[in-house]
């Protein structure tokens, strides 16, 4: 049995194990994460653990499977293992078993068509005989036998008038004409009905013909049956040739029995060099995983040999055939070591472009049966069906790029590129490089060539602009002359470069009191605020956070290899008590610390595993001393009495800002300034 050690102990690695550990001898599992959910398997199963694979590779190791993902921990494993163990990436093992599954289910199939073949050939009533083309017998059903008085074994590979002196089948053969209930008496004295069929394959060639006869008439009704099993044959054979995957069958005796075309063209051997010989004829360096398996009766999965005379590197998965609790021999299937290789390669580029180039999220993926929610949905599902810039706006955690991504997916603009671009995390020296590209030469440094931006990167698509309140105001003026003319100019270039790109804005800054300290241009805000979408704080839709808890557990389950059903009553009651200023993220984070430290037989988050600060009352703002009277501040009665004047002022002007800071005799501005600092919601209309 193969030593395995298996380097990585996540999801992936628990699933190795679970794989193969019942088919090989796992010597250990490693994972620098004590924690990880491996290893708590590999305990439970009696394995070896450890931190640090360098204490278990040794001599003795046949296989590593590396199921990290770090290329490194690849590297160093295969520079340091022994000249007889091979380092297997774990992709490669879930490709390989995903393969070997469907070629089970396929001899599962071939399994039960050739029981069914034998159980109708055998059972029926009627005799049967079969030729082939050189007219010797190659069937003789046990009816047959009865009727004519001689054992199949002293017929087989007769001809057939060594058997049947009067027989037609030969005449069939060469006129190719069905013969119908024709009378025959045989030398016993035994007068039977046959009706002789040729047989003609896809070729139109003669390759055989049969006879089914009995001594009462009623041979037309089965004959059709006994042809179904010429195109069962047929049909199997078709399958296993056209398989892309090479396949091969021994008998119980380890000889060579079936091999397909993918088969000759993986390993360079013919049919002839193959069938009929030993099993180990076509390995050119390891043993035959064929005569293992006849004599464990178990398969094996993964093994890495060479084949053929040009040695081909590849990895063979063998199962025993087995019928009626009887070996009869087993199937192998040859995977092409640099094919796997060239295709792992091609998924891992594929997935890199992917996640740079795709919008990941829809509405579907928005959670919210708040009316508040429910008012920013379909306000930006208004603001998808249209080209128009959208600006998200909302607190840090309210899923303002979940938003983003949803507006993209359900825009005419899904199939092309969404770029998302955090306005906060480039520096503001290569910021306007990076949005719109540079010319050769425009600065010390620039690539030979010059360099493409994110807006002609996403041509035709859309980009997302998170925190674009931190744009510096030399890039704000570049970002108004894109939305208004539609085109860019690059660093150090002067030719404008026509784009047709969609915006998506956001901030949780409070633009309109950015413009009126001057760090935010008005001109710019106008063409951004075309159609602002609020998306409400948690506090402000606390009636969702039963459905949050349910969409974030179910995602940190999946990340944590957990299996937590839900929150208790208790628990929901706390969490909907607590203000919540980081909002979802916040939530998100509250509901994964109590899941890490949950124990693993406990299936609900109950109250005790949240935070103290969860569900906590405030404190008063100030502690009163014994006796001292509560005196309210000056400034705080003023605030108050300007609360009362604005909101007053608000409902007589129907909610309308711009009327409201007329009458009041001061600027939309310092009214939208008061609003936010005396903690009105910032909504209405204009």
């Amino acid at each position: 049995m193969q030593k395995i050690l298996i380097v990585g102990a996540g999801k992936g690695g628990n699933a190795v194990i679970g794989m193969l550990r019942q088919t090989a001898d796992i010597v250990a599992v490693v994972d620098v994460d004590s924690d990880a959910p491996g290893l708590k398997r590999a305990r439970e199963a009696g394995i070896r653990t450890g931190t640090d694979w360098r204490e278990f590779l040794t001599e003795k190791i046949d296989l590593v499977i590396e199921v990290t993902g770090d290329i490194e921990v690849f590297k160093s494993i295969n520079e340091a293992r022994g000249k007889d163990t091979v380092v297997v990436p774990g992709s490669v093992t879930y490709m390989i078993s995903s393969l070997m599954e469907e070629r089970e289910e396929l001899i599962h199939r071939l399994k039960n068509e050739t029981y069914k073949h034998d159980l109708i050939f055998n059972s029926s009533g009627d005799g049967m005989i079969v030729v082939n083309a050189a007219e010797e017998v190659t069937l003789f059903n046990r009816s047959a036998s009865k009727i004519i008085g001689i054992s199949p074994q002293e017929v087989i590979g007769k001809h057939i008038h060594e058997v049947i002196p009067g027989s037609r089948l030969p005449f069939i053969m060469k006129s190719r004409i069905i013969e119908n209930n024709q009378e025959l008496t045989l030398e016993n004295g035994v007068k039977i009905i046959a009706t002789r069929i040729p047989m003609i394959d896809e070729k139109n060639q003669v390759i055989g013909a049969f006879s089914v006869f009995k001594e009462i008439t009623e041979v037309v009704r089965l004959a059709g049956e006994i042809t179904n099993l010429k195109e069962i044959q047929t049909m199997l054979e078709a399958i296993i040739q056209s398989s892309e995957e090479a396949i091969s069958v021994v008998d119980e005796n380890g000889r060579g029995i079936l091999i397909n075309r993918a088969y000759s063209r993986i390993t360079g051997l013919t049919e002839e060099e193959v069938i009929g010989k030993p099993a180990t004829a076509d390995i050119s360096e390891g043993e035959s995983m064929h005569m293992k398996v006849l004599e464990t009766r178990r398969a094996v999965r993964g093994v890495a040999m060479r084949v053929g005379p040009f040695k081909k590197e590849v990895i063979v998965n063998v199962a025993p055939i087995i019928v009626d609790g009887k070996l009869k021999g087993s199937v192998g299937v040859i995977h092409d070591m640099s094919e796997i290789q060239s295709l792992n390669r091609e998924l891992v580029r594929a997935r890199q472009i992917i996640r740079t180039l795709e919008a990941k999220y829809s509405f579907v993926d928005i959670i919210g049966q708040s009316e508040e929610m429910k008012i920013a949905i379909e306000q930006a599902r208004l603001g998808a069906k249209t080209p128009a810039t959208v600006l998200l706006r909302g607190e840090s955690g309210t899923g303002k790029e979940l938003f983003a991504h949803a507006i993209h997916n359900e825009s005419d603009r899904k199939y092309n590129k969404f770029l998302r671009v955090n306005c906060a995390a480039i520096s503001e020296s290569l910021l306007e490089s990076e949005l719109f590209g540079y010319e050769e030469g425009a600065f010390s440094g620039a690539k030979r060539g010059g360099k493409r931006g994110f807006f002609e990167d996403a041509n035709n698509g859309s980009i997302f602009l998170d925190e674009i309140g931190e744009l510096p105001a030399n890039t704000q003026a570049k970002l108004l002359r894109v939305l208004q003319e539609k085109e860019i100019v690059r660093v150090g270039g002067t030719k404008a470069i026509p784009i047709n790109v969609r915006v998506i804005a956001a901030t949780n800054l409070n633009l309109e009191k950015a413009i009126a300290n001057g760090s935010f241009r008005e001109d710019l805000y106008y063409r951004l605020n075309r159609m602002p979408i609020h998306i409400p704080p948690l506090r402000m839709r606390k009636e969702d956070i039963p459905l949050l808890c349910e969409r974030l557990i179910h995602k940190i389950n999946q990340d944590y290899g957990r299996n937590v059903d839900g929150v208790s009553t208790t628990a929901i009651k706390k969490l909907m008590e607590y203000n919540w200023p980081g909002n979802v993220r916040e939530l998100e984070n509250v509901l994964g610390r109590a899941i890490i430290f949950m124990n693993y037989h406990e299936l609900e988050i109950q109250a005790r595993h949240l935070p103290e600060f969860v569900g906590a009352q405030s404190l008063p703002s100030q502690t009163e001393l014994p006796g001292a009277e509560s005196v309210e501040t000056l400034a705080s009665q003023i605030s108050k009495h300007e609360l009362s004047i604005i909101k007053d002022t608000l409902i007589k002007m129907n909610g309308n800002k711009t009327l409201t800071a007329k009458s009041l005799g001061i600027s939309v501005r310092s009214l939208y300034y008061k609003l936010e600092k005396l903690g009105i919601e910032n909504s209405g209309t204009q």
